[in-house]
């Protein structure tokens, strides 16, 4: 009997990509069959989605998966926080905003003055983030009311391409706890947050569990692209959870690190944990795959990398990411350090510029060349590893003895290395497409092809096998970590 096939839709920073997904008892194999840009429009002062256009992508990912016959399911994942509202017509409202807009600055503030700042975190669990799904929606509601007042359904972005797909209006529930708008203990939209903030209740969508199935291809839809009416299952929507469905980890203790423009530092409980420790170090908590609960820090990632060598291609160093973990390896190390997760560091723009400016302002030695930018980012990234691993192993009251690291971060040797070294950890690699395999596994156990979390895991191992990396000079890296932290105020 021929393998069943299943279509994953993952959008990432930059790109969206479509894949043909197969699985014969063992392993998961996949086929990249449709890539395209995502990148964000700025109209005025506003970053959009580029909405209109990624769906028009979407189907012609459709279109081409009808050369590999019947498709069991479709899933589609993206990050968090984002939405789209919809009218009573079914129209949107406005194209979504991109959580990079400088909507949100100041609501944070404008938020704890109308609920308790403890007690909101007592409820969501989620780090306190301006660009949460909560503060865009307060910043609606000071700012543009109108837009609230013509909506009829909030869809956060997974939800709203799966409505375009099917027409129906649901919300996974993945996604729906990056929102901080979502009652962690409870699993269901939290009322005392809602009304606190003014926010409409009837504009939230019926929250249902990852593996659940949306609907099919709407009528119109399946007609206009001569294709069959296949299911859309509410795979895990947030990114970060299909990622952590794919780590190869067989015990039950385990980090991991979800590494791509973000880095997700964190462990699997089986319950959320919203102790005072964990509200002062601000851990996020976020449903994944059959409750299970991803407690975790979100930290800026390979954007620093990313950003830097898109300000060197502006400047004629028309530079590959391999050349600049070359120099970055041949630079002096522990010359400067920044934080990551300063504010300095969020906005598109000159990373290597601002990266200077926060050596300098900190009194550090300022980086001259090229590869010292780059070498104090990867440094400074590993430290801040181990500056959340310290605080998940507090709140937790757990040791582990080994990290996994999936996603892009993987084919980066030299972060992998690093993280190795700071946290003196063996650190073990899963697939770079972890989102994608993640995806897939949570269509297969819908499906009743893969029983449940454990097996799928034991599946990752086997589909994409595991590089190590043991750690080197630790006793240097715990003596610099001091001026690390004293720096950097981590």
């Amino acid at each position: 009997m021929p393998d069943k096939k299943y279509l994953a839709f993952d959008f990432g920073a930059s790109s969206g990509r479509a894949y043909i997904g197969s699985f014969d008892g063992e392993k998961i194999t996949i086929e990249e069959i449709h890539r395209f840009s995502n990148d964000p429009v700025i109209v005025g002062n506003t970053m959009y989605w580029d909405i209109l256009r990624l769906f028009h992508e979407i189907k012609q990912a459709l279109i081409k998966s009808k050369k590999f016959g019947e498709i069991c399911s479709i899933g589609i994942d993206t990050w968090g926080v984002d939405f789209g509202l919809i009218r009573n017509t079914g129209a949107l409202v406005d194209n979504p905003v991109h959580y990079r807009d400088s909507r949100t600055t100041g609501m944070l503030e404008k938020a704890f003055e109308k609920i308790d700042k403890s007690e909101f975190y007592s409820i969501t669990g989620n780090q306190f983030m301006e660009i949460n799904t909560a503060f865009q929606l307060l910043s609606l509601m000071e700012n543009d009311k109108a837009q609230l007042e013509r909506a009829q359904t909030m869809l956060l972005m997974p939800d709203l391409f799966n409505y375009l797909l099917t027409n129906e209006k649901k919300c996974e529930m993945s996604i729906a706890s990056t929102t901080q708008l979502f009652d962690q203990k409870n699993k269901c939209w939290s009322e005392k947050v809602v009304r606190a903030l003014g926010i409409k209740e009837e504009i939230l969508p019926e929250i249902i569990p990852s593996g659940s199935v949306v609907g099919t291809l709407s009528d119109e839809l399946s007609k206009e692209l001569d294709i069959q009416k296949t299911k859309v299952v509410a795979v895990c929507g947030h990114d970060t959870q299909d990622a952590m469905l794919s780590v190869p980890a067989v015990e039950d203790d385990f980090i991991f690190i979800s590494c791509g423009t973000w880095s997700l530092f964190g462990t699997e409980l089986s319950e959320p944990l919203m102790s005072e420790k964990a509200y002062e170090l601000n851990v996020t908590n976020e449903t994944g795959f059959g409750g299970k609960i991803s407690f975790l820090k979100n930290i800026i990632g390979l954007w620093l990398i990313q950003e830097s060598r898109r300000a060197f291609h502006k400047q004629g160093r028309d530079y590959s990411f391999a050349d600049m973990e070359k120099m970055a390896r041949e630079a002096t190390g522990f010359k400067s350090f920044i934080d990551p997760d300063d504010p300095l560091f969020t906005p598109t723009g000159n990373i290597p510029e601002r990266v200077r400016r926060y050596c300098e302002d900190t009194k550090q030695y300022v980086p001259q060349i090229d590869g010292e930018v780059i070498r104090c980012i990867y440094e400074s990234l590993a430290y801040k590893y181990k500056a959340s691993f310290e605080e998940i192993k507090l709140c937790t009251e757990k040791d582990y003895n080994r990290i996994y690291i999936v996603g892009g971060g993987v084919k980066d040797s030299f972060l992998c290395q690093l993280t190795a070294n700071a946290c003196d950890r063996e650190v073990v690699c899963g697939s770079d497409q972890a989102t994608v395999l993640g995806n897939l596994a949570c269509q297969l156990i819908g499906d009743g092809e893969i029983a449940d979390i454990k097996s799928a895991r034991k599946i990752m191992k086997a589909s994409c096998g595991a590089v190590k990396y043991m750690p080197q000079d630790s006793s240097k890296w715990l003596e610099v970590y001091e001026r690390f932290r004293e720096v950097t105020k981590c």
